[in-house]
Order: C-alpha cells, then sequence, then structure tokens
C-alpha cells in the first residue's frame, strides 16, 4: 500500500508569504508600467490607448539624458570607490573582537540603521563648513557613506567562508602577501565584491534625499528630476522615467544573482578555481 506522502506545512506557508511580499513589492512597478505606455497626456485609468511617445520623450529631451548622465556617472564612480575601500575595511576587521574594531564596524554600519534625512542634515552642516554643498565630489563622499556599509556586510559575509590556511600554506611555498591576495583570496571573495559594488551602485544610482540636501541646483540626477516633475509639471514621461529607474535597479540585482550562482557552479566543480592549482 502507497504511502501517503505528507504535505509540509511550514515549507508552503514560507513560499506563500514570500509570495505575497514579492507581490506587494513589484505592484507598483505594474500600476506605473501602463501608465507610462499611455497614449494620454494625464496621468489616469483606464489607459485610452499605448504609446510610446513619452519614453521618445525621455530619450531624446536634453534635461532628462543630462539628469541620467549625471545619475550613472555618479554611481560608478561612487562604486569604485565604496568598493575598494569597504574592502579593505572587510579585511582590516576580519576576525578581530578588539573594542577599537567593533566601534569601528559600528560607526561603518551606522548609515543602515540611520535614517537617511538625519544623516543628510549632519551632511549638509558639515558640507556648509568645508564648502562642500552644490559639489560633484561632495556627492561623491555622501553617497559613498551610504552605500559603504553594503560592501563591507556582503565582504564580510565572503570572508567568513574564506579558510585561512590557504594563505598559511601560500606563504609557507614563498608568496608573497600581496600575490597571496591576488592569486586565492581576491578569486574566493570576488563574488561579496561584486555583491557588494552592485547594491553599492544601486544605492547611489536611486538615493534622493543626500541629493536633494548637498546637491545643489547644479547636480540634477534622475531621481531629482522625479521629484522635481512630481512637483512642478507632472506627465507620463515621469512614469517612463520612473519605469526605467527600477528596471535598471532590478537588472543589476538580477546580474549579483546570477554571478553568485556562476560562482557557487564553479566551486562546486572538482580541481576549479584554486583548488586545482
Amino acid at each position: 500500500m502507497r504511502r501517503r506522502r505528507r504535505i509540509a506545512w511550514p515549507s508552503v506557508l514560507l513560499w506563500v508569504f514570500s509570495g505575497l511580499i514579492l507581490l506587494f513589492l513589484i505592484l507598483p512597478l505594474v500600476a506605473i508600467l501602463p501608465l507610462s505606455l499611455s497614449s494620454s497626456t494625464i496621468l489616469a485609468y483606464p489607459v485610452p490607448g499605448f504609446s510610446f511617445r513619452w519614453y521618445e520623450d525621455f530619450f531624446t529631451n536634453a534635461i532628462w539624458m543630462e539628469a541620467l548622465r549625471t545619475s550613472l556617472l555618479l554611481a560608478v564612480v561612487v562604486t569604485i570607490i565604496a568598493t575598494a575601500i569597504g574592502t579593505m575595511a572587510a579585511l582590516g576587521l576580519r576576525g578581530s573582537q578588539s573594542g577599537l574594531a567593533r566601534v569601528a564596524r559600528a560607526l561603518l554600519l551606522l548609515p543602515l540603521v540611520m535614517p537617511v534625512v538625519i544623516l543628510a542634515v549632519a551632511i549638509f552642516y558639515l558640507y556648509a563648513v568645508l564648502g562642500l554643498v552644490g559639489s560633484f565630489w561632495g556627492l561623491v563622499l555622501a553617497h559613498t557613506v551610504l552605500a559603504l556599509p553594503f560592501v563591507v556586510v556582503t565582504v564580510s559575509a565572503s570572508l567568513a567562508r574564506f579558510d585561512v590556511r590557504l594563505l598559511h600554506a601560500a606563504a609557507s611555498l614563498g608568496a608573497a602577501p600581496l600575490r597571496s591576495f591576488f592569486s586565492i583570496q581576491l578569486p574566493l571573495i570576488r563574488p561579496g565584491m561584486l555583491a557588494g559594488a552592485v547594491f553599492a551602485f544601486v544605492t547611489s544610482f536611486d538615493e534622493l534625499v543626500v541629493t536633494l540636501f548637498v546637491g545643489g541646483p547644479a547636480y540634477r540626477t534622475l531621481p531629482r528630476q522625479i521629484w522635481s516633475g512630481v512637483r512642478d509639471s507632472v506627465t507620463p514621461t515621469i512614469t517612463a522615467a520612473a519605469v526605467v529607474l527600477a528596471l535598471a535597479t532590478i537588472v543589476a540585482v538580477m546580474a549579483v544573482e546570477v554571478a553568485n550562482v556562476s560562482a557557487r557552479r564553479r566551486a562546486a566543480v572538482p580541481g576549479s578555481g584554486t583548488q586545482g592549482e
């Protein structure tokens, strides 16, 4: 007699709950996508017809393109700086439980728990003294502060799974510390660095509050231009810009996941990577 298979209700409930959360997160994008394709000049449901005119307006409008270029340039610079500093910080704090290390770790992770508006006000008053309000590098530093914790967390997670005995073995064979890092440690923690870099890029690319406080009139990023458009003149072009912003974020996060899956598959293959050297 065939035994009846039991239903794992905790797993089913977990999948249902996760699906509801995912649905809640993507509903705004689903709601705004038809509006960005509307043939009407006003934002209203039901949509009278579909057209790509608002996407054409977005990609041919000098103001929107300048905002997009500013956001991309800012995000790329922030990603490079945050990834370098965050990786070095994670390496320096790895395994240390001293009081100074705990304080440094808490300060690095503070932007994750501090309300962004408080951080923006604090940065604004500091920049007012230093004369950095309305400067590009002032924006870079402010966004780096926000992006740095994500790099520290992801690289620290990769380092937690790293076997330090590999470095000891390399040192016993005469390898210099720098060569051991680039040949052994860096390939193994690269997925964490890549994830941190993408999160840093997304954090800078989507940031609005800090940019409003310290960006000044000269630097209008894409989120700031959307904010200004909502306040001044609401047109469907804003919805097209919002869809572009959301899709860029989704693609970046999916790229991290694909890279992590590929890295795990390579690590599972016997003799691949550093194991075969």
